[in-house]
């Protein structure tokens, strides 16, 4: 039962990243800018 539960949790955690990924490269640039956020750091803050 409990790795059952920590699949589940793994699974989530992807895809809240992923989700994340998407969302942040929609923005422009300089939107990122405004977020204080470059464009090459997405993947590190979205695993924050």
């Amino acid at each position: 039962m409990a790795a059952a539960r920590t699949v589940i949790s793994r699974l989530r955690a992807y895809i809240r990243y992923r989700d994340t990924v998407q969302q942040l490269s929609l923005l422009t640039d300089r939107e990122l800018a405004d977020l204080g956020i470059n464009r090459h750091e997405i993947r590190g803050i979205a695993r924050l």
